[in-house]
């Protein structure tokens, strides 16, 4: 991505929880889009061209998973990585969406907003500093 930040596009239909991490990404460099819901997501996706997306599972319209399949389902957005954030009850094994979803990672809500930077940074790399 030469000369411009790494795009993060982050889908939550819950206001507190998009506006802390969407300020912990700025602070660290990225360019950040948000989405309140999935559907919301998905046009983002096709035009914008995330480097990586950060999703709540239940949200209206299009939750994660079907954000997620629907980017799977795309030559041009099925290697995106994509972070999955979901309440600690959620039923499914992170083996089974690494593997019939393709989630790059699992995120337990509540969850710190540092420990998505953290996670943002580990799969697709800290924003350069410009000189």
């Amino acid at each position: 991505m030469a000369g411009s930040a790494k795009k993060v596009l982050l889908c939550d239909d819950e206001l507190p929880i998009l506006k802390a991490a969407q300020f912990k990404l700025q602070r660290a460099g990225y360019t950040v889009l948000t989405a309140g819901d999935g559907e919301e997501g998905w046009e983002i996706v096709e035009q914008e061209s995330p480097a990586i997306v950060v999703t709540d599972y239940q949200m209206p319209r299009l939750d994660g998973l079907g954000l997620i399949q629907r980017m799977r389902e795309h030559d041009h957005t099925r290697e995106i990585p994509t972070i999955l954030l979901t309440a600690k009850g959620f039923e499914l094994e992170e083996s089974d969406l690494r593997g019939q979803y393709g989630v790059t990672a699992l995120v337990a809500k509540p969850f710190s907003p540092r420990h998505i930077l953290s996670l943002v940074e580990e799969i697709i790399g800290p924003v350069a500093a410009t000189a």
